[in-house]
């Protein structure tokens, strides 16, 4: 059986992602995974496999590489699937490996209604797609998996009202704000310290920083704490100015996932990527309303506007698991996408029929996919393309970590 080039009829071609160099992104992860070579004083913050405008993956044919969207382009019925077309005319997804080193901006994601109304609006008066001051890239909502890679921290959703009490309350800086929580709610609460000036937000945060950052240098705080991550967000600091995502950091609920544990955030869920390694899949959008951490723009009004001002109760996701297939599956509300992790060791093999397009990427150690009389190796750090309705089959020598990205049925 010889491994196929990439020929146009074929149900199996190896793809390339593109990295994408933040500064927020750590130093060796993501080109150790993909075999790159590490460049001095460059971060490397997320892998792409998909076929967003901005860095749209590479085909690789028979006659040589072809960039995701065209490929898909060329004939969509057959790449991506009836279904797909019919529901979203593109690729749905946008599949990542991301490298948190930095804290990442406390953020929200439209809904599709809002982001169709925003979208317009800003067109109508006349703000570019790239301007700074943009709020809606495209007509799309952004509901997101993570699947923790390493140890993982972030930010997710509001605490429940006696937690919120109690940072309040053991925050001597902050326990003016309990009486506005008691009576204007979460909205009302975060309100006030969004709307707050500059100036305000350094009077109030001021003597916080002075207290908490000392401890964050002598290595006496616990991650599990605010004061942990408000320290860590300002250490290093030139700017006199405090950033208010610090009052987010005392309001929202800090998770810790280990390796395999998945969390899933749709829209109006604000939230903020905080320390470590994790493949993400999200729905094929650019749509971000910041709230903090950033020096980039925050519309207060329209982050208001779509921000869900309730209690969450962090959902840990284990995936729904078949041991005899070698899979785990982690099921969402959202159709836009379904992640799933195929762990196989010699005596296990993983059988599938492709319902979308599907997107394969090796985490760890190699594999053969088969179908028909045709075959491709995957293995660590490269990424495969299936076509829709191919009845395939991953087997392996040893042991390979593989997650997956689909189209649920």
């Amino acid at each position: 059986m010889v491994e196929n080039l990439g020929k146009r009829d074929n149900k199996f071609y190896k793809i390339v992602g593109q990295i994408q160099n933040y500064d927020w992104g750590g130093k060796s992860f993501i080109p150790n995974l993909v075999s790159e070579k590490i460049e001095a004083n460059t971060t490397y913050a997320e892998y792409w496999l998909g076929a967003h405008l901005k860095a749209p993956s590479k085909v690789i044919t028979a006659k040589g590489s072809i960039s995701l969207d065209q490929f898909l382009n060329e004939n969509p019925i057959e790449n991506l699937g009836a279904d797909v077309v019919n529901n979203f005319g593109k690729l749905p997804y946008l599949f990542k490996v991301l490298d948190v080193d930095k804290m990442l901006s406390i953020q929200v994601h439209p809904s599709i209604a809002a982001a169709k109304i925003g979208y317009k609006k800003e067109n109508e008066l006349g703000i570019p797609l790239t301007a700074s001051n943009r709020n809606f890239k495209d007509e799309n909502h952004k509901p997101e998996i993570m699947v923790a890679l390493t140890d993982f921290w972030l930010l997710h959703g509001f605490l429940e009202q006696e937690k919120l009490v109690k940072n309040l309350k053991e925050t001597a800086e902050l326990s003016f704000l309990l009486n506005t929580f008691l009576e204007d709610g979460y909205l009302g609460l975060y309100k006030k310290v969004m709307e707050y000036s500059q100036k305000e937000v350094n009077t109030i945060l001021r003597p916080l920083v002075k207290r908490i950052l000392p401890k964050f240098i002598n290595n006496e705080l616990e991650k599990s704490s605010p004061a942990y991550w408000a320290a860590k967000s300002l250490n290093n600091k030139d700017s006199e100015d405090i950033d208010k995502g610090i009052f987010s950091i005392y309001f929202f609920n800090i998770l810790n996932l280990s390796r395999g544990e998945a969390i899933f955030q749709d829209a109006g869920v604000p939230h903020a990527y905080l320390e470590g390694v994790n493949m993400e899949l999200m729905a094929n959008s650019d749509n971000v309303l910041r709230a903090g951490l950033t020096s980039k723009h925050i519309d207060v009004e329209e982050l208001i506007k779509n921000t869900k001002f309730e209690e969450t109760i962090p959902n840990i996701l284990n995936g729904v698991e078949n041991n005899a297939n070698g899979e785990v599956v982690f099921k969402t509300i959202a159709k836009d996408f379904e992640l799933s992790k195929i762990e196989l060791k010699e005596a296990i093999t993983h059988t599938s029929t492709s319902n979308s397009v599907e997107i394969l990427m090796a985490l760890n150690g190699a594999a053969t996919l088969l179908q028909g009389d045709e075959s491709i190796a995957i293995e660590k750090g490269q990424a495969i393309l299936i076509k829709p309705n191919t009845s395939y089959k991953v087997e392996t020598n040893s042991q390979v970590e593989i997650y997956r990205a689909s189209v649920p049925k």
